[in-house]
């Protein structure tokens, strides 16, 4: 129990934390809220003196008169409209900076988690699965600022709480003594709340973050749940973490169901019981019917900011996980840092080094093991390798998508590590087999919003062989593709990704596997027309590979074996002088004849994509 409350007493803390993080960044609108909630708490006990103001000075009197002043009576009515008025403008300024604080802070919390997602490395996104960080930067966002729109009224109804406990006492002692022995009770039940709300609440919000994690699963893997027939299974596995969602937000607000009726009548026997007490007080002569239907009045009032500060603290438990979730992407850093080191501009292709690399996924099974290597300016390589043995995580390397564990890569004597952030994209292009296709028009995915003029668009299109079906397509350039490109073929996306890249003019074009949805024949145009002109300069090539079509065309072929590099050569250098590499080829084109000088091959099954 000790430790439980210790929790809660942390979790409260932490509430608070995170409400000062949103003050300070929004401290005229949070000042402009908190004025008009004090305005409104000001007015409401105010209210409650114009009330038994009126009953002492205007009811009674009319009883024992028969009649009431026009004058007085219409003084009243402007009083009692005058409040009003005032209490309205409060609401307005309380409400609407509580707004725009919570939408604000939203907004900036979200940009900044989305900033952090584009800026951290590859190797941290693969630890995070897609519907966690969809989860971050929406549910947990909005959890973490829930308590910052009621917060200003919450403040105000403090101060409302101060003074009409005030004028209580000055009222009458008595009946105030009596009227606030309610408030142990209201302060007991809000506690016996929090202690049965909180951890509903947190579990909550950790199960919607599991829901959306399953959906955006199921959504992503549409094709392989339907082609297999697993729509049944992936909505049972959905339906149970939705069901358990359900019963703890049902089991919630079972909780907040029968306390909100014991914090509402609470107040209620405060009142009965100050009426006894007041009537028996006016009855001796002892207090005035005014004052006791003030004190009664204002009893009522101060029930309602114990139930808006305990309204306040039942969103700290999610609020806290919310912004933690959050706060942990901001605070990512990742383990790849930059330099200062810029490459100078040149219009020939670049000099890649790699030095003695390592790297592993699992410090068990290391992947990659001194892996040695250089491509000259200009010249083609081809990567050849059995599944799995590290040529995609290669490129990866190259590309500084992920950092090694030992070695070097070098890229015109320049250590990439020592790079200024964003100089290598800028001169190195990585075209990866799965290409990935926005929702937007053509010349949108090839140009990704850079000023790049429609004849250089073109060009790249044509380098790809790409401008004849995009010069088919309805809009040309201006046709819209759809999610995920989903009105092309895999051999069209692919070739407008290769595109996408080629418009950059990069130095150095790596291709995984890029052109593996493509006819061999279309293949081996493209090859050509990347050999002759890449983007405009005699670029460096380096093609990870498959089809002996493809393998041929480079000008020299790395064999990479259980993680090292173990043949190098012409592509039929290797196949004299390693039955590995021969074998390896072959496999893929069992009818080929291994001593033969390769022509367009029927390709992997992919190859029927296009």
């Amino acid at each position: 129990m000790g430790k439980d409350a210790e929790t809660r007493g942390a979790t409260t803390l932490d509430g608070f934390r995170v409400l000062w993080v949103g003050i300070r960044r929004e401290p005229r609108i949070f000042t402009v809220a908190t004025l008009g909630a004090v305005l409104f708490g000001v007015l409401t006990v105010a209210d409650a003196w114009v009330l038994g103001w009126s009953t002492q000075h205007v009811l009674i009197p009319a009883f024992d008169d028969g009649e009431i002043g026009t004058g007085l009576l219409v003084w009243v009515v402007a009083l009692f409209m005058a409040v009003a008025i005032l209490r309205a403008v409060g609401i307005v300024a309380r409400r609407l900076g509580g707004g725009i604080m919570y939408y604000r802070m939203q907004s900036h919390t979200r940009r900044g988690v989305t900033r952090q997602y584009l800026s951290l490395p590859m190797e941290w996104h693969q630890r995070h699965p897609t519907g966690q960080l969809l989860s971050n930067a929406y549910s947990d966002v909005e959890a973490a600022w829930a308590p910052i729109m009621p917060l200003p009224m919450a403040l105000g109804t403090v101060v409302m709480m101060v003074i009409a406990v005030a004028q209580m006492f000055v009222a009458d002692v008595v009946m105030a003594l009596v009227g606030l022995l309610v408030f142990p009770a209201v302060v007991v039940a809000n506690l016996v709340y929090q202690h049965y709300s909180s951890p509903l609440m947190t579990r909550a919000q950790g199960l919607r973050a599991e829901v959306s994690e399953i959906a955006h699963e199921s959504f992503d893997g549409a094709m392989v749940v339907k082609t297999l027939g697993r729509e049944g299974e992936e909505t049972d596995r959905f339906r149970a973490k939705a069901r358990e969602l359900r019963d703890v937000n049902i089991r919630a607000g079972r909780v907040r169901a029968l306390f909100d009726p014991a914090l509402a009548s609470l107040p209620s026997l405060g009142v009965l019981v100050v009426l006894a007490v007041g009537v028996s007080r006016v009855a001796s002569g002892a207090t005035e019917a005014g004052d006791v239907v003030t004190v009664a009045y204002l009893l009522t009032i101060v029930s309602f900011p114990i139930r808006a500060i305990g309204w306040l603290l039942g969103e700290f438990p999610r609020s806290v996980v919310g912004y933690r979730r959050a706060k942990a992407v901001l605070d990512a850093r990742g383990n790849m840092a930059y330099g200062d080191d810029e490459l100078p501009p040149s219009s020939v292709g670049a000099l890649l080094e790699v030095d003695d690399l390592h790297y592993s996924y699992d410090a068990d099974a290391p992947l990659l093991r001194g892996v040695d290597l250089d491509v000259q300016p200009g010249r083609t390589v081809a990567l050849v390798g059995a599944t799995a043995s590290g040529k995609s995580t290669l490129t990866s390397l190259m590309t500084r998508l992920v950092d090694p564990d030992s070695g070097a890569i070098r890229i015109d004597g320049h250590d990439v590590k020592g790079l200024r952030k964003g100089q290598l994209p800028r001169d190195v292009a990585l075209v990866p087999q799965t290409a990935f296709m926005f929702d937007d028009t053509v010349r949108g995915n090839v140009t990704l919003g850079a000023d790049v003029p429609d004849e250089e668009v073109w060009a790249a299109l044509r380098t790809a062989q790409a401008d004849g079906f995009v010069a088919a397509l309805p809009g040309g350039l201006d046709t819209k593709l759809g999610e995920r490109g989903t009105s092309l073929s895999g051999g069209q996306r692919q070739r407008l990704s290769l595109a996408r890249a080629l418009v950059r003019r990069p130095r150095l074009l790596i291709l995984d596997d890029a052109t593996s949805a493509v006819d061999p024949e279309v293949e081996a145009r493209i090859l050509a027309s990347l050999r002759d002109d890449v983007g405009g300069s005699d670029a460096s090539l380096v093609v990870v590979a498959y089809r002996k079509a493809t393998i041929s065309l480079a000008d020299e072929v790395l064999h990479l074996e259980g993680g090292r590099i173990v043949g190098r050569g012409t592509h039929a250098e290797l196949l004299d002088s390693s039955p590995a590499y021969a074998h390896l080829v072959n496999a893929y084109e069992p009818s080929a004849d291994a001593g033969a000088e390769p022509g367009p091959a029927t390709g992997r099954s992919a190859g029927s994509h296009e």
